[in-house]
């Protein structure tokens, strides 16, 4: 079993026994889409496949505190950014613009691509060291800025 998941699964006894009901509706929420996603593998998960659930659910998080800031729900943004924080306290730090920037240079520079027609090959690279630690979003935009730079 992954250690990551232990640590979630203990979490959750914890925050059991401490009645906090937002982190355990939270770790709930959690180890269900873990459960899905160990029943599609037919495998026990990795603590890799572990941060890949987290960041798909702590991308879902973002993605709704946006719609509810637009839509003025700011009950429903702050219930978010709630269990937002909870996910984030598994992930990785989060590396900003300039440490995405940094290693995405390392990376263009050890496979020696050259331009914008290398941004598949980037990626492919790019995301297995970089995920849980940036928007997949944000290192493909990045991506194809550094890019632009290097065939230049």
């Amino acid at each position: 079993m992954s250690q990551l998941l232990q640590n979630i699964q203990d979490d959750l006894k914890r925050a059991l026994k401490g009645g906090d009901r937002p982190r355990v509706d939270t770790l709930r929420f959690l180890l269900a889409g873990l459960q899905n996603a160990r029943i599609a593998k037919l495998a026990d998960l990795t603590d890799e496949d572990v941060l890949g659930v987290l960041a798909k659910q702590a991308k879902t998080h973002r993605e709704s505190i946006e719609a509810f800031q637009r839509g003025g729900r700011a009950d429903l943004v702050e219930k978010e950014s709630r269990e937002l924080a909870i996910l984030e306290g598994y992930l990785p730090a989060q590396l900003d613009e300039a440490g995405v920037r940094e290693r995405l240079r390392t990376l263009i520079a050890g496979q020696d691509l050259k331009g914008a027609a290398d941004l598949g090959r980037l990626m492919k690279v790019a995301m297995p060291d970089l995920r849980g630690r940036a928007d997949g979003g944000l290192v493909s935009r990045l991506a194809r800025e550094e890019l632009e730079r290097a065939g230049a």
